[in-house]
């Protein structure tokens, strides 16, 4: 048993499918035509220039999804203001389908090896809602949840990731922190924090690291 040891997640993207994954099901949720959504983020970067400028730093990633999110509003000629809209309207009917299979392997895979888990998010609530998140039965598995809706600390801040740390009462090199945005990896190299960087391209990869990093063995096909 691992009981000394920590997964530490972020969770939009690597908990959940990104909304560039789920754009049918949005376009379906909102009566939209297929293939009115184009913006690809990091499947498409040339095609999506708010990504791009989200990655370079010159908007947060916050400015980015309110802006989707005002865009998509406007498309059912309604205005919406605040990012758990588009998040209820759109993925409120299967909250558990929006969780990445992967995701759900991994954790399942973590608790039984007797590992804790902990959530790093700076936008759970934010962007779900408090009610919306508690309809993810999976998150009832995690040891701690920290999400800067409350702190007011938003990843990449070393305080972010000393706080978690501090929560779960465990020496950082024995927890891994996966997250999919190179800041905040930037953020955990920075506080000496052992760290994947979740690829949403292929998250069974990631997640495959991070157990291995935990020493959880991983079977072939996992």
């Amino acid at each position: 048993m691992k009981q000394d040891r920590a997964l530490i997640l972020d969770f939009g993207g690597v908990v959940t499918r990104t909304p560039f994954e789920t754009h049918d099901v949005t376009e379906r949720a909102l009566g939209l035509a297929g293939g009115t959504l184009t913006w690809r983020g990091p499947f498409d970067v040339p095609s999506d220039p708010l990504w791009a400028r989200m990655q370079a730093r010159e908007i947060t990633e916050r400015d980015y999804w309110m802006t989707r999110t005002r865009e998509v509003g406007r498309l059912v000629g309604e205005n919406w203001d605040e990012m758990r809209i588009f998040v209820q309207r759109t993925r409120g009917a299967d909250v558990d389908g929006v969780v990445r299979p992967e995701a759900r392997q991994a954790i399942l895979a973590a608790k039984q090896a007797g590992c804790r888990l902990a959530i790093l998010s700076n936008e759970l609530d934010l962007f779900y809602g408090a009610e919306f998140r508690q309809r993810f039965a999976l998150l009832d598995l995690f040891d701690v949840i920290l999400d800067a809706t409350y702190t007011g600390i938003l990843k990449p801040d070393p305080r972010a990731y000393e706080e978690v740390l501090q929560r779960l009462g465990l020496d950082r090199c024995d927890c891994v922190f996966v997250d999919d945005q190179l800041k905040n990896i930037e953020g955990a190299d920075a506080v000496g924090l052992p760290r994947v960087h979740f690829d949403v391209t292929d998250p069974a990869a990631s997640y495959r690291q991070a157990l291995e990093m935990l020493g959880i063995a991983v079977t072939a096909g996992s």
